[in-house]
């Protein structure tokens, strides 16, 4: 070692900044200590070992040398062969006897035979890059102006926001992304890889249950020179995946990629649903939703849509798989329009106590799972009762726990096979009653939500009068008014409602006072606030047009509201209709009503 810490092996002159040392260290010893850098990173896999072991002495102290090893083989004698010293005559290495001219290259030539790059560095990775690059090419970044609802204030909307996300080029000239990239949309705009030109694109459908959306330009310019991708089959675990996208640090096209590491019915946040989805270790950051995920033979087997965030865990990322996505498509192209999963409309309890399948009259080689409700909005409401015990669906055993055979060494949920049909399709069901087995057809629908999930991008509904703000209950209202944690902020009977309760008849609604705006003939009602009603006048509120009609309506003297917890607001019918147009001015709110309503 010298003063600077450098090897002996190449010795330099003091006070002379150091040229960048060759890939391999001259006395072959300290390979191992060689800096990382991008491009041995990339073969540190393939890395052959040192035909000397490493040395044993300690890092020299201060900023150490960088060097790249770029060679995938041991290095060879000539690369051994020390750089000449300055100082010697010209062609006289070290000041020793001339050697031939081959067996000595200057330093600028060894310098480039070091850092040129083998054409087969490592063939295997090589030609899977290839084979994935035409698909990369497909995948498109996605710009979305937003202009949300305003909820709290439902006759006007937020300030708009812009967000980007991926997507990609399916056949038919159009393309896939999520459709919480698109929601309540003003604007969307596509940027293909290696273009500075953004095109316009119009929304084709949004498909909020399984979180898709199918977007398609105009411009013929978009299309050329762009292969759609092409999907592959459903993956195994331990199957490699990559996926690609335009997540944030960078505006150019991002790979991770991972394995798939579970395969089950997940929760689709956004969709409030459970559909089959794909778990893998691959990142997943905000902007990679909408993006492919390709095997290795570069055929899409997902879209990257949500990833978990625990302090438990580390890289788990999930994948909508190509079951889905097909059903997605399939069910647009069957309708022209998406018409939404289906669902058997049942809620039900595992049979897994023996005393319970025992007084439930099953025999020992039967299973199956009990029905606990049926919603009277389904179409199962017809032929399915509470305490039938579902025996199969299409022919397909169910288990104790509620699981069907999947694949080899797999179970997944019954409402897999459930989700496999389409809206309208019928299944065949059969059911144990009072120790006797039926069968039925049943037609299957999508689910009616007392509560929707979501409201398909329509502006919320509102209802005002004498500064009441009626509006119906929904998921985004609740968020809007309680935040992301509403499922623990919100009034604990509208949670009720919410996680348990069913609709009646498909039209019925939750309806509240969502607020009061303050005014003479409303004194004492002033903290009314997110509280149901009821009934109008003695009569059962069913929905918020049906509030609107009774009010605009009425010809009493009073106007009567019958609100959850017994409280009772009651208003003089004229005069309340003669302040109302005084508030709507005062709070340049344009109608006391909603469009919807008005029809």
């Amino acid at each position: 070692m010298d003063s600077n810490g450098n090897a002996s092996g190449g010795k330099r002159k003091r006070g002379r900044k150091p040229k960048q040392p060759s890939a391999a260290a001259p006395d072959n010893k300290n390979n191992h200590h060689a800096g990382p850098s991008a491009l041995s990173n990339a073969n540190a896999a393939s890395d052959s070992p040192d035909p000397e072991p490493a040395s044993s002495s300690p890092a020299p102290r201060g900023r150490g040398r960088k060097s790249r090893r770029v060679r995938n083989e041991p290095p060879s004698d000539a690369d051994a062969v020390p750089p000449p010293r300055r100082g010697g005559p010209k062609g006289l290495p070290n000041g020793g006897a001339e050697a031939p001219a081959a067996a000595e290259p200057s330093r600028r030539e060894h310098a480039l035979k070091v850092v040129e790059v083998p054409a087969a560095v490592d063939p295997l990775r090589w030609e899977q890059v290839v084979r994935v690059m035409p698909s990369m090419d497909a995948v498109v970044k996605v710009f979305c102006v937003h202009t949300e609802p305003n909820f709290s204030l439902p006759w006007q909307r937020k300030r708009q926001y812009s967000s980007s996300s991926s997507g990609f080029i399916i056949g038919g000239r159009r393309v896939l992304t999520n459709a919480h990239s698109v929601e309540h949309h003003t604007q969307v705009k596509l940027k293909k890889r290696g273009s500075d030109t953004k095109y316009l694109a119009t929304v084709l459908a949004i498909g909020n249950e399984c979180d898709m959306a199918m977007l398609t330009v105009e411009d013929d310019e978009f299309w050329e020179g762009v292969s759609p991708v092409e999907f592959g089959p459903l993956p195994a675990l331990q199957d490699a995946v990559t996926v690609v996208g335009y997540p944030i640090g960078g505006d150019t096209i991002s790979v991770t990629s991972g394995v798939v590491s579970r395969i089950e019915i997940l929760s689709y946040v956004h969709g409030s649903t459970e559909l089959l989805g794909l778990q893998i270790d691959a990142a997943i950051n905000s902007g990679n939703s909408g993006g492919p995920a390709f095997n290795d033979k570069g055929k899409c087997v997902g879209i990257a849509f949500q990833s978990l965030k625990h302090e438990d865990a580390e890289n788990i990322g999930y994948v909508i798989p190509t079951p889905v996505i097909k059903h997605f498509i399939e069910d647009y192209e069957k309708s022209g329009e998406y018409t939404g999963f289906p669902i058997l409309g049942v809620e039900w309890q595992k049979m897994e106590n023996p005393d319970l399948r025992k007084a439930m009259g099953m025999k020992a080689d039967q299973k199956g799972v009990r029905i606990r409700r049926v919603e009277p909005t389904a179409p199962e409401s017809g032929c399915l009762k509470p305490s039938d015990i579902i025996l199969s669906f299409d022919g397909i055993d169910i288990a104790n726990d509620g699981t069907v055979p999947f694949r080899h060494g797999e179970r997944i949920g019954f409402s897999y096979l459930v989700s496999q049909k389409y809206t309208g399709e019928k299944a065949r069901v059969k059911v144990l009653r009072n120790s006797k087995i039926l069968e039925f057809n049943i037609k299957l629908a999508t689910h009616k939500r007392l509560i929707p999930a979501h409201i398909k991008g329509r502006p919320p509904s509102y209802y005002i009068v004498a500064g009441f703000v009626f509006t119906s209950v929904s998921v985004p209202y609740l968020r809007s008014e309680y935040g992301k944690d509403y499922e623990y902020d919100a009034p604990v009977k509208l949670l009720d409602k919410h996680m348990h309760a069913m609709a009646q008849s498909p039209d019925e609604q939750i309806v509240v006072v969502s607020q009061v705006l303050v005014a003479d003939i409303n004194i004492g009602y002033e903290e009314i606030v997110n509280i149901q009603v009821l009934a109008f006048n003695g009569t059962p509120v069913k929905n918020l047009k049906h509030l609107a009609t009774m009010v605009e309506q009425c010809n009493e003297e009073f106007m009567k509201f019958d609100l959850d917890y017994d409280q009772v607001v009651v208003l003089e019918t004229k005069t309340a209709k003669d302040a109302t147009q005084d508030i709507l001015t005062t709070h340049c709110i344009p109608s006391a009503m909603s469009e919807d309503l008005k029809t």
